[in-house]
């Protein structure tokens, strides 16, 4: 079975990890940045030295009278500079013995009493012949190399130990050994430290979310500074709030639902009722008695294909798979012909200021605005006005005002619910009670809204963006 590792060992591993990489990955940096700092200074220091004994063996050699080969000369100055070695090698007859190449190296043609070294190369003599102003170096084993002419065609080469150095840098290397060392002791222990603090208040945490899940909803987490726990603490408090007020959101809409259910009820009942007592009718050998009942079953089946149109509406909402079908659209064209087909008896005129183009599904649009004429017509009192103002560029506004006695503040709040009609209007006015949700719903679908007031009767103003709206 694999290992599964508690909280507080995943912490304390993370910080021993992190701990560990990060102080040997300074260690190391820190150690190449002083070894390759120590290393370029004894390379420049070597080629100093170089520089100089360069000059003295030329200058040797100008001052010598003595008629020995240049090789010789040199040589023998070159061996007054006690405790280093050295190698030569001359490219000229005049200069005396001629260096040979054997295997891509020179044969030397003079060199330091026991000589231990390694003899220069072919490319790094050709280096210095191409630029006899600047000494090549490099390094052989422990030695660092440095190769320039004295006189043309006339090389000398001085090797320079790295042993010193290189214990310098073992020391370093232990020194910041040790120091990695502690750090990570201290690490590790603020690392077991951390994970118990934390651990602590994750078992609060865990506890809260247990109290929670068991019913109690008024439970909260203490918030303790600015750290990620603390935006735990409050992320957990405000979502024990906020699923506070989802259940009371719940227990609001299954009350809701209740009123929807009986309300469909009633308007059901109703008109089968009504339907009922006409196909009874129907039996009757009066004539005119059976055209009044024809009429009646009539009158009642549309009231019953309206309900269920508007509640097959209600439910494409609800499961948010409405038809959507925007296009140019003159709206004041449209709310003529929407308040001729609502209210055509009732001579309304439309008026409209500015550009009244929208983008916009006009079979939507219409509805709405038939809905809300016939809300005007049914539950308010003439004269009703409409107005159509696209005066503002960015959106286009409907209003529709009627004389009545306006809203009443109770029903206010809930006059875009389901079924919400007043009282005196249940049974009394045709309708499902549904026109104002659907044109609520319908305005959303368009990146709108409705607004609702009184002055002094209901005002209903649908508010619809120019532009294509982000669905």
């Amino acid at each position: 079975m694999r290992w599964q590792p508690g909280l507080r060992t995943s912490i304390t591993l993370t910080a021993v990890a992190v701990t560990l990489i990060a102080t040997v990955a300074t260690a190391l940096v820190a150690y190449q940045l002083q070894s390759g700092a120590t290393r370029e200074r004894f390379v420049e220091s070597a080629r100093a030295g170089f520089g100089a004994d360069a000059q003295q063996a030329h200058q040797f050699l100008v001052q010598s009278n003595s008629g020995a080969p240049k090789v010789d000369q040199v040589a023998k100055y070159m061996t007054g500079r006690i405790g280093l070695s050295w190698a030569i090698v001359n490219l000229k007859p005049l200069n005396g013995p001629v260096a040979t190449v054997q295997n891509d190296v020179y044969s030397l043609s003079a060199a330091s009493p026991g000589f231990s070294g390694a003899r220069p190369t072919v490319s790094a003599v050709e280096q210095v012949r191409r630029d006899p102003r600047t000494p090549v170096t490099y390094g052989v084993g422990q030695q660092v190399v440095v190769l320039g002419e004295v006189e043309p065609d006339l090389l000398v080469a001085e090797y320079y130990s790295t042993k010193v150095m290189d214990r310098e840098l073992l020391v370093l290397q232990l020194q910041l050994a040790a120091v990695a060392g502690l750090v990570i002791l201290v690490g590790t222990g603020l690392g077991v430290l951390a994970a118990r603090q934390i651990q602590r208040r994750v078992r609060t945490a865990a506890a809260a979310a247990r109290e929670l899940g068991a019913g109690a909803l008024d439970t909260r987490l203490p918030v303790r500074g600015k750290d990620e726990l603390a935006d735990l603490a409050g992320s957990f408090n405000a979502m024990a709030q906020r699923l506070g007020e989802s259940m009371e959101q719940l227990r609001a809409k299954e009350q809701q639902q209740q009123r929807f259910v009986a309300d469909v009820a009633h308007d059901l009942r109703t008109p089968l009722a009504t339907m009922l007592a006409a196909t009874d009718s129907l039996h009757s050998t009066d004539a005119e008695d059976r055209s009044r009942s024809a009429e009646l079953l009539g009158t009642q089946v549309r009231r019953l294909s309206t309900l269920v149109d508007d509640l097959l509406e209600m439910s494409r909402f609800d499961a948010g798979v409405a038809d959507f079908r925007p296009e140019t659209v003159d709206l004041a064209a449209l709310v003529a012909d929407a308040v001729g087909l609502s209210a055509p008896e009732a001579g309304i005129q439309v008026r409209s200021v500015g550009d009244v183009t929208v983008h916009g599904d006009p079979r939507r649009l219409h509805t709405i605005v038939r809905n809300l004429v016939s809300n005007a017509v049914h539950h308010g009192a003439m004269p009703i006005s409409v107005g159509v103002d696209g005066a503002s560029s960015a959106e286009v506004r409907v209003a529709v005002a009627d004389s009545g006695p306006g809203l009443r503040p109770d029903l206010a709040p809930f006059v875009f619910d389901r079924f919400t009609r007043g009282d005196r209007a249940r049974g009394h006015t045709p309708g499902s009670g549904l026109g104002l949700a659907i044109a609520r719903e319908n305005a959303v679908l368009h990146g709108g809204r409705i607004e609702v007031s009184n002055s002094p009767g209901a005002v209903f103003v649908l508010v619809l963006p120019r532009g294509e709206p982000d669905r």
